[in-house]
């Protein structure tokens, strides 16, 4: 189960490389814009605090990518503790997310589901 957990972490990680590059780098590109639902204007007015939160998925990739490899190479505790750190903030943020604005499920379980995964199969190999 740590494999497919390091698996589902590394996957994790991607997509939030993926969003970092939306929200610090293409925020005001139309094809994002479309992606957010938000205007011209208004992705201009919230760059910078796009920009900021971008890097948060990033640090969150690192943290659960770092994680899925240390799994691979064999350390697995710091491993398995890198990953989890990484992917459980994902999920709380996704959680976070689809709390405060109900019309944002389907983007909430985009950002959570393959995090969540990760946390269990993480959660059953660390204890087997």
């Amino acid at each position: 189960m740590l494999l497919i957990g390091s698996i589902l972490a590394a996957l994790a990680a991607l997509l939030h490389v993926y969003i970092f590059v939306l929200e610090s780098i293409r925020w005001t590109h139309p094809s994002t814009r479309r992606v957010f639902g938000i205007s011209e204007a208004d992705a201009e007015v919230t760059k910078p605090l796009a920009f900021n939160q971008g890097f948060y998925n990033l640090f969150l990739a690192v943290a659960a990518g770092a994680g899925a490899v240390c799994i691979l190479a064999g350390a697995t505790v710091v491993g398995v503790t890198l990953a989890l750190a990484g992917t459980v903030m994902m999920l709380a943020a996704a959680l976070v997310l689809v709390l405060s604005d109900r019309t944002k499920a389907r983007a909430a379980t985009v950002q959570g589901l393959i995090p969540l995964l990760a946390v269990i199969a993480l959660v059953i190999g660390a204890s087997t």
